[in-house]
């Protein structure tokens, strides 16, 4: 079958290939529709590697998924052949102690699509553990099921943040993640939510939600916006969400006493913080990896209403147009927030 192949850094390219996988009793085979490319797959595209994880063999990129059912196996009963679907990329091992524990995205044996060496979902067809997919609802479009995947990292984040109703956020950080972030902490209950970044192209996206308010950190209006949306209190959650030094290092500067900071962005290497700052106000840290048991809940929003994603989908380009996609998203033009790639 076809697939978008990443040979080595810098080196992509649609090949024929063959994939060895069974239809088990609880799996899906699934044809795929639409996949959005994810910063993750841009970096293996750039240079090869994301950390301890190496391109060391031909990989098939893409994580954001969503398809129709084609076939399920014997045991499956909650999807059909022609269901519409999206998956959840990441498979722990259900036995291990996390997955037992409900959380799963810490088993440390996990297997995610597009992380060396398990191949991605940028192919025509793909074998998922039924337990993994998820029916959309009839009013949710392909490009929204894709998008589940990153929005499940902004519902994860919010769900850590254990956001009261009527709480104001902070998010560093403008990019997908930030944006999504943003949108998850209103829909768990944030009043408003300031969203901050260095570029005004992607602060736009932003401003167009009600409830965000978009803020250049270069203008020096990010305190002044703080208070004035705080009465001087300052935010009661910080979710920082680019990975920049600066910001971890200052991340208590807009939080009120007692307040929460969630960390979303990952740093290249380590980052300093003002460990007396967070003291001082006995800020509680929390962290998040991925995502666990998020795709119902993003699910259900995205047919309410309650999450509008389709103004974040910036491009859509066809399979056979997968590399001027990849380098597009490469690219890294500040207006962009996800590029789509679509089947045939």
């Amino acid at each position: 079958m076809k697939a978008l192949v990443l040979a080595e850094a810098g080196k992509i390219a649609i090949e024929d290939l063959q994939f060895d996988e069974p239809l088990g009793d609880t799996d899906v085979e699934i044809k795929i529709h639409s996949v959005g490319i994810c910063g993750s797959d841009v970096h293996y595209y750039q240079h090869g590697r994301i950390g301890p994880f190496v391109v060391e063999a031909p990989m098939v990129l893409g994580h954001e998924a969503s398809g129709v059912v084609l076939a399920v196996g014997k045991g499956v009963k909650h999807l059909q052949p022609g269901d519409r679907v999206c998956m959840e990329p990441g498979i722990p091992d259900m036995q291990s102690a996390q997955s037992r524990a409900g959380i799963y995205n810490l088993d440390p044996a996990v297997r995610f699509w597009a992380t060396p060496p398990v191949h991605g979902c940028l192919r025509e067809t793909v074998i998922h553990p039924a337990a993994f997919t998820f029916k959309l609802p009839d009013n949710v479009s392909f490009a929204e099921g894709a998008m589940v995947e990153p929005l499940a990292i902004g519902m994860h984040a919010a769900t850590k943040a254990a956001i009261k109703p009527g709480d104001i956020a902070l998010v560093i950080g403008a990019g997908p993640i930030g944006v999504v972030t943003a949108l998850a902490a209103l829909a768990g209950g944030c009043s408003d939510v300031i969203i901050c970044d260095l570029f005004d192209e992607k602060l736009q996206v932003a401003a167009n939600y009600e409830g965000l308010h978009a803020v250049n950190i270069k203008s020096g209006q990010l305190a002044a916006t703080v208070a004035r949306l705080t009465s001087g209190n300052g935010v009661d959650v910080v979710f920082e969400c680019s990975g920049a030094k600066p910001a971890i290092a200052g991340i208590s500067e807009h939080i009120a006493p007692g307040g929460t900071a969630v960390l979303v962005g990952m740093p290249i290497d380590a980052a300093p913080m003002d460990i007396v700052a967070a003291q001082a106000k006995e800020v509680t840290f929390k962290t998040i990896f991925r995502y666990a048991n998020m795709y119902p809940r993003t699910l259900r929003l995205l047919s309410s209403g309650k999450l509008r994603v389709q103004p974040l989908i910036s491009q859509t380009y066809k399979f056979v147009d997968s590399v001027a996609a990849f380098e597009r998203a490469a690219a890294g033009n500040p207006d962009d927030i996800k590029i789509m790639l679509e089947m045939e």
